[in-house]
Parts: structure tokens; C-alpha cells; sequence
């Protein structure tokens, strides 16, 4: 395995690792951002500094780039644009030619996995998806949220000490995207595994031994998709992946590639986003106070929080056609990093940006699902969720407070925490069993 995929790496990280690293010990701030599974686990002060170079669209040494809300949104939307590898395609063209060659089992990041594909493709993989994510399908979710969640804090030690990320904030997402796909529950922590070692190749400039250990976990899931979708064929059930078995209009490796992008996108985001919220609640009391006085307040505290810290902090566009952006040409075929992060906080739209304050009118014009035809499928799904398991969590164990620092995770791309550790504190005391059901009020 290791030379098949040492060619492939090679293309599509190593030559961009070294081009980043060779940036980083020049001093350019952007490479060093790019770079920040190496232990930036703040992005927000380069954001800054990079955005101090001017509006829209801006050069850098690595690629184009822009930290502009009305610009990211605007290119987001643009049908000139297109989704690909996010290092200029001209810079690598003698390594993709020899990648190709290559073939790498179904994944969440390569065609035919809808996240890279363009339209017509793209929709033809994504409609038959959708009818999953609807408000009526999503609230037909939220009693299985609900018993998931309070299982999960039944479980938890009053007055004792837990890992918020592994015990609670990975564990409801992936047992509704379990139960949406047809997985059973004892496989639930298989997902995690592969999850976690997949992740980094969202990020540009992954190691060898980190790549080789994602398609290591990629063969292993491709194998049990296989078998997995084998079995719906001959006993399908009511779960979206049977429906798309069933239909007969997508490939094997269509259904693979699909499946592992909704179960990885399907607890990644929400995961990052509840140990988010509870970290930017912990560093900013007087506003948890204002959401645990009116529980009505925790759909705010995601909002902002998707705002404020998003679980995905960067994409890419790439130019389809020659395009006009602020006054400059733009020739086809070149690369555009978007930063998501950075559009969150532009102050132009969203003033004292680095406030987190829940009671911002307009934190809702954030991009931290993207926008446009990429826009996130479960974007409604991952509120729901985040908004029930926040809610019911500090209801449950209103004096929650971080022990330690928490953990970051080593990625740059997706943003969120490996650990924390919390004392929990007492139970409340409940006046009613319909409580922490209050958490269930739509978001």
C-alpha cells in the first residue's frame, strides 16, 4: 500500500507541505496559517493580519485568498467557480498527472463524493440525499435527539469529572447519523475511529505517516460499506442509505464514497460545535447567564457561536473561467481560499467581531455552512442537535465549568477540540420530568 500511495500523496500534500513549510520559515503569514495542524490552534490574530492587507481578494505567496464576507459569499454563490484541490492547479500539474494514475478507495474527499464535484454531478449525487434533511424529516429527529441526549447525561457522575468531547459532544451526532444511514449502534465507535483518522486530509499539507494512516481507516470502511450495503440490498430498511440503495441510481462507489461523507460530515460539524459553544461559554460567563436565565436564548448561543468559532474554517474555489474579482483578471483554473473564519468576523458586517455576544442581531449572515449549491446538507440537523444537547446539558448540570485547558484538535480545516475535561457539579434539581423535554422546543 505504502508506494501506491506515496504517489498520491506526494501530489497532493507533499509537494504543498513543502511549499507551505518553505513560506512558514519565511515569515508569511498565511502559509503559517494554512499550516495550522502544526500547532496554531488560534487563527484569529493572522485573520487579522491578513485582512489588514486590503479588502476582497488578496496575493499571497501560496495562493489567492479572501477574508471578505461580501466577497467569500459572493464566490460561494458564482457559478464560474468550481470546487477543487485547494493549491493552484498550474503549481502541481507535473504531480497530478502521475496522482491520477492512482486509484484510492471511495472517500469522503475525492469524486464521486459530492463535496468535490461540480454541477451536474453534484446534484445528481445530493438530490436524492436531501429528502433526509428536511424541516419535516429533521423534526421527526428530534425525539431520537432527545433520548439519546438524556441517556448520555443520565450516564454522567453527578459532582464528577468527564471528557465533554468523547463522553457527550461526539456521541449524540453519531448515534443519529448511525441510525439515519441503517449502521448499528455497535459500530457506532468504528465511525469515530475512521472519522478521526480521515479528517486531515481535508487540510493541506498532511504528513505521509498521517495520510498513510487515513487510507489505512479508508480501505477499512470502504470494506465494511461494502458488506454493509450488501446486506440492505437483500434486507433493506427505512433508513436514507436503503432508499438509495433501493433506487438503483447510484454505482457501489457512488454509495460509498456518499455514505462516509454523511456519517463524517454528519457528526463532525456537530461535535466541533458543541465543545465550541461550551468553551466560548466558559470564557464568557455573563452570556451563559443570559441563556441558562431563558432557555429560548440556546438557539442564539449556536448562532453566534457558529459565528464566533466555526467548526469549519476554510474552503476553496477555484476559477472555471477567466473572472473579473475587484478590478483584477483572474485567469481559469486558479485557486481561491476562502475563509470562512475569517468572513465570520469581517467587522464591516458583524461590529466588535471578536465579541462573543448572543444577543447579535445579524449572526445569522455567517458562511460557516458555506453557501450556494455547496451549502451544508445537515446544517438544520446540526442545530437541532446542538441546540437540544447544550440546552439539556446545562439544565441538567448548571454549574459545568472546564477543568484544565481543553484540548485542541491538530487540524486546521475543521475546528474543534480532542478533549475536555469538566466537573460537572450537582444535578439540578428537576421540578418536573417534562424539564429537560423543554429542550426539545424547535430551533
Amino acid at each position: 500500500m505504502s508506494a501506491k500511495y506515496w504517489v498520491r500523496w506526494s501530489a497532493e500534500h507533499g509537494a504543498p507541505r513543502a511549499v507551505l513549510r518553505w513560506q512558514v520559515r519565511r515569515g508569511d503569514p498565511f502559509a503559517t496559517l494554512l499550516s495550522g495542524h502544526q500547532g496554531l490552534h488560534d487563527p484569529y490574530p493572522l485573520i487579522d493580519e491578513l485582512r489588514g492587507r486590503g479588502g476582497g481578494v488578496i496575493k499571497t505567496p501560496v495562493s489567492l485568498a479572501t477574508f471578505d464576507h461580501a466577497q467569500v459569499r459572493a464566490i460561494l454563490r458564482d457559478p464560474r467557480f468550481g470546487v477543487r484541490p485547494a493549491i493552484d492547479a498550474e503549481l502541481l500539474a507535473p504531480w497530478r498527472k502521475l496522482a491520477e494514475r492512482v486509484t484510492v478507495p471511495p472517500n469522503p474527499v475525492e469524486p464521486p463524493s459530492m463535496l468535490v464535484l461540480d454541477p451536474p454531478e453534484h446534484t445528481r449525487m445530493r438530490k436524492p440525499v436531501a429528502s433526509a434533511f428536511t424541516p419535516r424529516a429533521i423534526a421527526r429527529l428530534r425525539e431520537r435527539v432527545e433520548v439519546v441526549t438524556a441517556e448520555l447525561l443520565a450516564a454522567m457522575p453527578a459532582h464528577g469529572s468527564v471528557d465533554l468531547i468523547t463522553d457527550f459532544a461526539a456521541r449524540v451526532p453519531i448515534a443519529i447519523i448511525a441510525d439515519m444511514l441503517g449502521f448499528p449502534p455497535a459500530d457506532r465507535e468504528r465511525f469515530l475511529h475512521w472519522g478521526d483518522k480521515v479528517t486531515p486530509l481535508l487540510d493541506i499539507g498532511t504528513s505521509w505517516r498521517t495520510y498513510r494512516a487515513a487510507m489505512s481507516a479508508i480501505e477499512d470502511m470502504d470494506a465494511y460499506l461494502a458488506d454493509h450495503i450488501a446486506t440492505l440490498r437483500r434486507a433493506p430498511g427505512e433508513d436514507i442509505l436503503s432508499t438509495l440503495v433501493s433506487s438503483g441510481d447510484l454505482s457501489l462507489r457512488e454509495l460509498q464514497a456518499g455514505a462516509s461523507l454523511l456519517m463524517g460530515a454528519g457528526f463532525e460539524t456537530t461535535v466541533n460545535l458543541i465543545g465550541n459553544a461550551v468553551a466560548a461559554l466558559s470564557a464568557h460567563p455573563d452570556q451563559l447567564a443570559l441563556a441558562q436565565q431563558d432557555h429560548e436564548r440556546w438557539p442564539d448561543v449556536v448562532e453566534e457561536t457558529l459565528r464566533f468559532d466555526p467548526p469549519v474554517q476554510t474552503t476553496a474555489r477555484q476559477t472555471l473561467e477567466d473572472v473579473d474579482l475587484d478590478g483584477v483578471r483572474v485567469r481559469a483554473n486558479r485557486t481561491i481560499i476562502l475563509s470562512l473564519a475569517g468572513a465570520n468576523r469581517d467587522p464591516a458586517v458583524f461590529p466588535d467581531p471578536h465579541r462573543f455576544d448572543i444577543d447579535r442581531r445579524n449572526a445569522k449572515d455567517h458562511v460557516a455552512f458555506s453557501s450556494g449549491v455547496h451549502s451544508c446538507l445537515g446544517a438544520s440537523l446540526a442545530r437541532m442537535e446542538a441546540v437540544h444537547a447544550l440546552r439539556a446539558l446545562y439544565t441538567r448540570y448548571p454549574n459545568l465549568r472546564l477543568r484544565g485547558e481543553p484540548v485542541r484538535r491538530n487540524l486546521f480545516t475543521l475546528h474543534g477540540f480532542e478533549h475536555m475535561p469538566v466537573d460537572l457539579g450537582p444535578v439540578a434539581r428537576i421540578s418536573a420530568p417534562d424539564d429537560l423535554a423543554g429542550a426539545s422546543r424547535p430551533a
